[in-house]
């Protein structure tokens, strides 16, 4: 790396548009992606946690598949391989349903630790005080086991993050694609790299220091008073 003094300043300050528009782009897919993931995660712990016919098993199967194949192969598919069965979807979709897929898997299984954390006592406590199945999971499973979930949820927001440095696969604007794009333009790898490690400490540190801060409030509260008879 070339001395702090050396960099093209000029050149750093004419292209931050550039990575400013791909961190825009960059968050708001990943804020799409990580709502449909949690909403999918969440689904799919519960339908693993009540034993749904069927649907378990499919359920466990979808996680085993997702967590074991990484982003960029599913990003492949997506978008060069199902337009080969007539299939043709945008490279924001593809994203999205790649991030989507991907975090559901991860979410689920940070879910399913929080659920299986529960003790079969106070289920049969709630159902001997008459609370109806719906009643037991929104009054006292649910509450608890999100308690339990929120440090492996926000570190799978993080690794999510992350994950979308291979979005430049499907020909998406972000932020590994302008700075691959600038150095092969303008042979400037020191400035242009220096400015996406800025740009991903921009978008990464806020959500690790608002974590940190969630896990300690939620360790020091307890479950909270909703999961009490």
């Amino acid at each position: 790396m070339k001395g702090a003094d050396s960099l093209d300043w000029a050149f750093m300050q004419k292209v931050i548009p550039m990575y400013a528009a791909a961190v825009t782009l960059t968050l708001r897919l990943v804020i799409i992606g990580i709502v449909l993931a949690t909403i999918t995660g969440l689904a799919v712990s519960v339908i693993r946690y009540k034993k749904v016919f069927l649907l378990s098993q499919l359920s466990a199967a979808y996680v085993q598949l997702f967590r074991n194949t990484p982003l960029l192969v599913q990003l492949f598919f997506l978008y060069f391989g199902l337009p080969k069965l007539g299939i043709h979807i945008s490279s924001e979709a593809c994203a999205i349903i790649g991030l989507t897929l991907l975090g559901g898997s991860y979410m689920a299984e940070a879910f399913r630790a929080g659920l299986s954390s529960i003790s079969p006592s106070q289920i049969e406590s709630a159902q001997a005080l008459g609370f109806s199945p719906i009643q037991i999971m929104r009054y006292i499973v649910i509450p608890q086991a999100l308690a339990v979930s929120i440090p492996p949820l926000c570190a799978n927001v993080i690794f999510l993050i992350k994950e979308t440095s291979v979005f430049s696969v499907v020909a998406l604007a972000d932020l590994i694609y302008v700075a691959k794009d600038l150095i092969g333009l303008y042979y400037k790898t020191d400035e242009a790299l220096l400015l996406l490690v800025a740009a991903y400490l921009i978008i990464l540190l806020p959500i690790s220091l608002m974590a940190a801060v969630l896990e300690r409030r939620i360790r020091y509260a307890g479950f909270g008073d909703s999961c009490t008879f």
